[in-house]
């Protein structure tokens, strides 16, 4: 077992500090390799995470501004905005989710659903059992449902 497989489970900042100083200094034979592979597979997770869960709030934006029009105002539109805005930095910086956007939609979109639920206090059955915006319409910065 590695000296540092150790640390991994008693300081995990220090883990992190200790394994950063010996790939710097080219010391690979002192590395936890299995911790650090564990940890670099995490991060893309962590990304692809990201990216549903913006999904998830733009949508839900996006069903309260269809579904709540009286309420409709600068707050809901800078999230959609912002969220719009988010996902392209995300995106641009890891090209490779462009790949699984489309499954990060489809899995959001109930989550999206819950959370307008919550925040309208609408029907469930209000809202479509499929998400109702084409990928293209999500993305776009001057789209909103009427």
């Amino acid at each position: 077992m590695n000296a540092l497989a150790g640390l991994y489970d008693q300081d995990y900042y220090a883990w992190t500090l200790e394994n950063a100083r010996l790939l710097r200094e080219g010391r690979a034979g002192e590395i936890d390799f299995e911790h650090l592979a564990e940890e670099v597979e995490s991060m893309g997770a962590s990304e692809r995470s990201q990216l549903q869960n913006r999904h998830r709030v733009l949508l839900a934006h996006l069903l309260k501004w269809q579904y709540q029009p009286q309420y409709r105002g600068r707050s809901w539109s800078a999230t959609i905005k912002e969220q719009r805005l988010s996902i392209q930095l995300l995106l641009a910086d890891n090209p490779s989710l462009k790949s699984q956007e489309e499954d990060r939609i489809a899995k959001a979109y109930p989550l999206a659903v819950q959370t307008a639920v919550r925040e309208t206090n609408l029907d469930e059955k209000t809202f479509p059992a499929q998400c109702p915006y084409s990928r293209a319409q999500i993305a776009d910065l001057e789209f909103y449902p009427d």
